[in-house]
């Protein structure tokens, strides 16, 4: 494979999760509208989701070493374009949640094995510049995602959201079925051994490096999470924007994120891993400090969420390749494990973050700012003492596979 079939692989199989969670975002208080059901109910359609995702990646990372990433990939984009039509034909919250649920089970497989390919491929430094590259195409299609989910609900209802989703799952089948090999250097046939599972776990976990990397990339997520989660009721319900006018604001948010995986690449090059984690984490900081002190200050506008979310996002931006590629780059030889488990931390914390919204979510725009400030100060807090202990400096960089140009 050379290095654009790579990129572009990478970003179907790492876009999977915000085209599912972002092009769906404009449709949650239209569909808690047509089916009945609470804001608690039509919230849980995503946490559903986020909660299969993230227990499925514990699956899919073990299933990965053992049998290969390809196989994996094509059993779970083919479940992923299934259970993405089953929740389009759903007539019920009920029915909706479980489809959901399904399809966050199977996209675990696509994100998890997309991550270890990245390991597979390259060392750790250039890995988080191939990284960049593909989350910059991921960028753009959350770009693109709630401005053609705001366009779609308005002319055709909630239901074709879903049927894109089917339709993106199909197109990142059809690619890795025609044009992924198997990248995995060498097989495990105990990978997926019980005993073997527990060891390789704790292995993972017992890594400082990896444990620095990971609650870096959990927290970093968190503040994401929390903006994808409750910024429709904020935006639609409380200040009145349109769904369209909603695509565009989360869409501007993806452009700030797209900015940080440029300068991401730029600080990788000339300062290495660790340091560009902490030049990232002053914006992320700024971004999500700022926002809550505005609105404690009874600065309730759209413009002092998403000002301050701009610097969040650009924050993001380098932490999300550096986080991923440095969680894995201790563990080529079970880089789907380490994977699958940096995975769950983020999904944990997503997890967290979705419950939080659902006990406090109200008229005001606390529960959403007060949440990004918290978790701006935390991964402020990693990024300047556990990243810089633990985090390896990069080694030189060096491809295993492919070219990689600067």
């Amino acid at each position: 494979m050379t290095t654009p079939s790579v990129v572009v692989m990478l970003t179907l199989l790492l876009g999977i999760q915000p085209v599912t969670t972002d092009l769906y975002l404009p449709a949650l208080p239209t569909l808690q509208r047509d089916l009945g059901a609470s804001v608690g109910a039509a919230q849980f359609t995503l946490s559903a989701l986020i909660i299969a995702f993230g227990l499925a990646q514990l699956v899919c990372g073990p299933l990965s070493d053992r049998f290969g990433r390809r196989p994996v990939l094509l059993v779970g984009l083919s479940l992923y374009t299934l259970a993405s039509l089953a929740s389009a034909a759903s007539a019920s919250i009920e029915a909706l949640i479980a489809w959901r649920a399904l399809q966050g089970a199977a996209m675990a497989a696509a994100v998890t094995c997309g991550r270890s390919i990245v390991r597979d491929l390259y060392e750790p430094a250039p890995g988080a510049r191939m990284m960049s590259r593909a989350l910059t195409g991921l960028g753009v299609i959350a770009v693109l995602s709630p401005l053609v989910g705001g366009v779609v609900v308005e002319a055709f209802g909630w239901h074709a959201t879903l049927l894109v989703l089917a339709l993106f799952g199909s197109v990142s089948l059809l690619d890795v079925a025609l044009r992924l090999p198997e990248t995995v250097p060498r097989r495990d046939p105990g990978a997926t051994r019980p005993a073997r599972v527990l060891r390789n776990w704790a292995e993972v976990v017992g890594n400082p490096t990896f444990r620095a990397w990971a609650l870096l990339g959990g927290c970093t997520f968190g503040g994401l999470f929390c903006m994808l989660a409750g910024s429709s009721f904020v935006f639609i319900r409380n200040f009145g924007v349109g769904r369209v006018e909603y695509g565009l604001i989360l869409g501007s948010i993806s452009l700030a994120y797209i900015g940080g995986t440029f300068w991401c690449r730029r600080l990788l090059l000339r300062h290495g891993l660790r340091d560009a984690v902490k030049r990232g984490a002053a914006f992320s900081l700024a971004g999500g400090l700022s926002m809550a002190l505005l609105s404690l200050a009874g600065v309730h506008t759209v413009w002092a969420i998403l000002l301050p979310q701009y610097l969040y996002a650009i924050g993001h931006g380098v932490h999300q390749p550096c986080g991923q590629a440095g969680a894995v780059g201790p563990f080529p030889e079970k880089a789907g494990t380490a994977a699958s488990l940096s995975g769950f931390a983020m999904t944990l914390t997503a997890l967290g973050v979705g419950l939080w919204l659902a006990l406090t979510l109200d008229d005001t725009v606390y529960p959403l700012t007060l949440c990004i400030g918290a978790f701006s100060v935390a991964l402020a807090a990693v990024a300047w003492t556990l990243v810089q202990r633990h985090g390896e400096p990069a080694r030189p960089a060096r491809a295993l596979a492919g070219t990689l140009p600067a």
